[in-house]
């Protein structure tokens, strides 16, 4: 469902990702984390055909990455959501009329009681009619996750997604990304709070200045690092080793 190999992204003379490959199958939840500038929003952007990649290969739902064809690229765009940490919405529509225009745009069946079903189980319902200007930040990201979920991708990016949610809406968000990895989708979720994830995740990609330092099942980074005694002691061991 996604596969990365060799990823390398330059910008002038700042290489931003170094030889990336990893890949997921439907039903996997990857946890992208890593410190700041460690690569990861750039691994996403080349993911979801964002910007271009400077060398390497993608394969993103059944999708062949780089394409320069039009209609390729459009095939990803019905494929795949991505919501970047502070995605941009539409400062003249209603929160209602921003799900009118999803469902419309990807020819969504029912998807106006799609899209009530979502703002309810985000607690959004009551601001059906708000203007996207009056949301606060934790608002404006969850109208966006459930325009990326109106749908039904098979491929989701989230970058950061739980900034400016309350827990409650953490845990609706963390709970609604397992429900769309077990109905099959391929899940690359981006953040800081491992500890909050390392539950939800079943695989782990640590960037470390632009390489991977690790990818794998969860629980096999522990036994990579066994003088650690949790999950996020042995990520910080494997972002403090030197890259190779």
């Amino acid at each position: 469902m996604l596969r990365c190999y060799e990823l390398r992204k330059l910008y002038e003379d700042h290489l931003a990702v170094d030889g990336v490959s990893f890949s997921l199958e439907p039903g996997n939840i990857g946890g992208l984390v890593g410190p700041n500038g460690a690569g990861k929003t750039t691994t996403m952007r080349c993911l979801a055909g964002l910007i271009p990649a400077t060398d390497g290969s993608m394969s993103v739902a059944g999708c062949d990455l780089p394409s320069h064809n039009s209609t390729s690229l459009m095939e990803l765009k019905r494929r795949l959501a991505y919501v970047p940490d502070d995605p941009p919405l539409f400062d003249d529509l209603t929160v209602g009329q921003h799900l009118e225009f999803i469902g419309r745009i990807y020819q969504v069946d029912r998807h106006r009681e799609k899209s009530s079903e979502l703002l309810d189980y985000f607690q959004l319902g009551d601001k059906i009619n708000a203007g996207a200007t009056t949301l606060s930040r934790g608002m404006r990201q969850k109208l966006a996750i459930c325009c990326a979920y109106l749908y039904d991708p098979s491929v989701l990016l989230l970058d950061e997604p739980m900034t400016g949610l309350d827990p409650p809406g953490i845990r609706c968000l963390l709970s609604s990304i397992q429900q769309r990895a077990a109905a099959g989708a391929t899940v690359i979720l981006s953040s800081h709070l491992l500890a909050m994830i390392e539950d939800v995740c079943t695989h782990l990609i640590v960037m470390q200045q632009g390489k991977l330092q690790y990818f794998g099942n969860v629980d096999d980074l522990r036994t990579e690092f066994p003088e650690t005694t949790s999950l996020e002691q042995a990520y910080f061991a494997a972002t403090t080793i030197q890259a190779v």
